[in-house]
């Protein structure tokens, strides 16, 4: 099976719209990025970027090497210096916004970072507490009680709450550190190759992982992935990045019909191919 022919088969009776599978049908932005630049060292990056995220969406951010999708993630957390543009979340300008609304804007992201980034010298359970101590006042024992919750949330067993990064395995590390990033409930998570470093079965549980907590918690996802998989699989929607800007986005059966030489290569090429016959 083609992944054009897969993509229809699972699109099938859909409308052309975000968060469907998980009951939203509301196109409603919850990110706006408008003519967003950013470089470093004399090289753009991201050259006027535009993009819409959609309340209760799973949007996959894709593009060859070199392309900016991690910079566009970790340019929207504020963690890159952008040259111009703006980014707005929930309608709040960030640039605008004082200290107790940067504050308020941040507890409701959630961030899971490309190789897990856990702190090595405390435990899963004091990874996932770190948010709370940061941002909340509770006891030690609520603090317990909801490090369990997420621990279990991920589906991670209970007594993996007293490890150690260094005792997990890679797919181990990814749930707690997806535990982490939901530590303080929140709306938006963002995921940075969830699935890179996983072998297929343990990419396939993840990804199952992630849309049952879209569905349950009604989170919004924003999503860069090379995993092919992974966009057919869990994302109602597909950004493409290309020379500093978004080529096209949209669900996949329309970014699989976009004339450009990458999106050829890359989902119509032989890799792409045999990912899903």
């Amino acid at each position: 099976m083609t992944l054009p022919q897969a993509a229809n088969m699972r699109l099938m009776g859909e409308a052309d719209g975000p968060g469907l599978r998980s009951g939203a049908a509301r196109r409603e932005p919850i990110i706006t990025v408008r003519g967003l630049t950013v470089g470093f060292g004399g090289q753009t990056v991201l050259d006027g970027l535009d993009l819409d995220v959609y309340r209760g969406e799973i949007l996959g951010i894709v593009g060859g090497s070199g392309t900016g999708k991690s910079v566009l993630m970790r340019s929207i957390l504020g963690l890159n210096r952008k040259s111009s543009g703006r980014v707005a979340v929930n309608g709040q300008d960030l640039d605008d916004a004082d200290h107790s609304e940067r504050q308020r804007i941040e507890r409701s992201w959630g961030v899971l970072f490309q190789n897990g980034a856990l702190f090595s010298s405390l435990t899963v359970k004091q990874n996932i507490q770190v948010p709370m101590r940061e941002h909340m006042r509770m006891s030690e024992g609520l603090m317990d009680d909801l490090a369990r919750l997420k621990i279990e949330m991920v589906g991670l067993q209970a007594d993996a709450a007293d490890k150690f990064p260094s005792e997990l395995s890679g797919g181990m590390v990814k749930r707690a550190s997806l535990a982490r990033a939901l530590a303080l409930d929140p709306a938006i998570v963002f995921l940075d190759e969830p699935t890179s470093g996983l072998d297929p079965i343990g990419a396939g549980q993840f990804d199952e992982l992630i849309a049952r907590l879209r569905a349950t918690l009604g989170l919004t996802v924003f999503m860069v992935t090379h995993d092919l998989d992974s966009l057919l699989t869990v994302c109602d929607r597909v950004a493409v990045l290309f020379a500093g800007k978004v080529l096209t986005e949209g669900p996949l059966r329309h970014v699989l019909g976009f004339d450009h030489p990458w999106i050829k290569a890359y989902f119509h090429g032989a890799r792409g191919r045999a990912a899903l016959e």
